[in-house]
């Protein structure tokens, strides 16, 4: 389809549609607006794995050759726990991950838009009313907040649910070698963050807790310079002198949040298409986020290519990508639950509860004993008959939950 297309967000969603979009047919018109000025954005680094590089590399080597090179490598995984008793660290062998810094994600994928001729508008706030009539396809990829999807929220069916935990983004300069995981207890319970290197430069730490944790420590009064200080020192054995780097709001105080899993029942009506975080939001703990932003914009891609005409595109794209999110956003769901009911996995010795955190998104895991699930499946691994059961079990589980 040879068409003037609006994508309305410059994140990754809607700067890979754009590469795959000229790629496609270097006669449409595609013009990317983004309201923040260009080279500025929130957060350190993002994670994704190999999958989503292979697929990099088939839909445009060029980015995909770019990206790979900026982006840091870790195969092991390090878990730390420490309650007053134990200070234990243990380290397991797992899949190649990779990490690479948001902005350097954002300019890798610009540059390459510019060079196959997409019109970038940075500082630019594309509001619904303010956008080109006689655009073909406007694409939504504003997150979150989408004003697009918020217009007709109706339409599409719009639904958040609020998780229970707080959490907050931060960096530090420390540059981590493994996906660590550190769980430190306190007198008003658990506090835990997840860090990853994203470059030379330093890595992203998460750090997450109770509500009650987080009001008892008084992270719900602390202005953002107290708050760091308090986390520096919880994490001190894990950060090793390097700071935590907020980003605190206009008013001083620091960004914590509760996760708001976003889903719509419906992801386009007439010419405007939903990507990316204003389609749908996965818990952070999966650590799938830019890899689902990314094969939305493959998929929009194709469908495009595939249906000349625009509303059985949309039609597709929409039915593919809601049966390829089911699976994922099922493990996201259980990965978060795992995190909100942590205190039934912490009396576990070091190597089994740092397994059971590889198993967390098991829709089984919550309906068996810790001790016992551990059990299960080590002999699941050494068995064919019960690691067919546990497949056939699982989904049959995680349907009476979602019922």
């Amino acid at each position: 389809m040879s068409v003037k297309v609006v994508c309305v967000g410059g994140g990754p969603a809607g700067l890979y549609l754009s590469i795959l979009l000229k790629r496609q047919d270097p006669a449409t018109e595609v013009t990317v607006y983004e309201r923040n000025p260009e080279g500025s954005t929130y957060g350190w680094g993002v994670t994704y794995w190999r999958g989503l590089l292979d697929k990099l590399g088939e839909h445009d080597p060029e980015s995909a050759r770019a990206v790979a090179e900026h982006s840091v490598r870790w195969s092991d995984g390090v878990a730390r726990v420490r309650d007053g008793v134990r200070d234990l660290t243990t380290r397991h062998r797992g899949d190649e991950g990779f990490g690479i810094g948001r902005h350097r994600l954002l300019e890798i994928l610009a540059g390459r838009a510019r060079e196959l001729g997409v019109r970038l508008e940075f500082a630019q706030e594309a509001t619904p009313g303010a956008l080109p009539a006689d655009a073909d396809l406007i694409v939504a990829g504003d997150g979150l907040h989408s004003a697009l999807r918020t217009r007709d929220a109706d339409h599409f069916g719009t639904e958040v649910r609020a998780g229970r935990n707080h959490y907050t983004w931060l960096g530090t300069t420390k540059v981590f070698d493994a996906f660590t995981f550190s769980f430190v207890q306190t007198e008003h319970g658990w506090v835990w963050c997840y860090a990853y290197g994203y470059g030379a430069e330093g890595s992203t730490c998460v750090v997450e807790c109770a509500p009650e944790t987080w009001a008892g420590l008084g992270l719900d009064r602390a202005d953002e310079a107290d708050g760091l200080a308090l986390l520096e020192k919880l994490f001190a054995d894990l950060l090793e002198g390097h700071p935590l780097i907020g980003r605190a709001d206009a008013d001083g105080r620091p960004q914590w949040l509760t996760f708001r899993t976003l889903t719509n029942r419906r992801w386009y009506r007439d010419n405007v298409v939903l990507v990316g975080d204003a389609a749908h939001t996965t818990h952070y703990s999966i650590g799938a986020g830019t890899t689902l932003a990314m094969e939305d914009a493959m998929a929009l891609a194709r469908a495009l290519r595939e249906h000349p005409d625009l509303p059985a595109a949309l039609a597709a794209y929409e039915q593919r990508r809601k049966s390829e999110l089911l699976p994922i956003q099922s493990a996201a769901r259980f990965s978060a639950q795992w995190y909100e009911h942590l205190p039934r996995y912490m009396g576990l010795p070091p190597h089994r509860m740092f397994a059971l955190l590889g198993q967390r998104h098991s829709p089984l895991l919550p309906h068996v004993p810790p001790q016992l699930y551990y059990g299960i499946d080590k002999a699941v691994g050494r068995l064919d008959a019960l690691r067919r059961l546990k497949r056939w079990l699982g989904p049959k589980v995680a349907r009476a939950a979602m019922s």
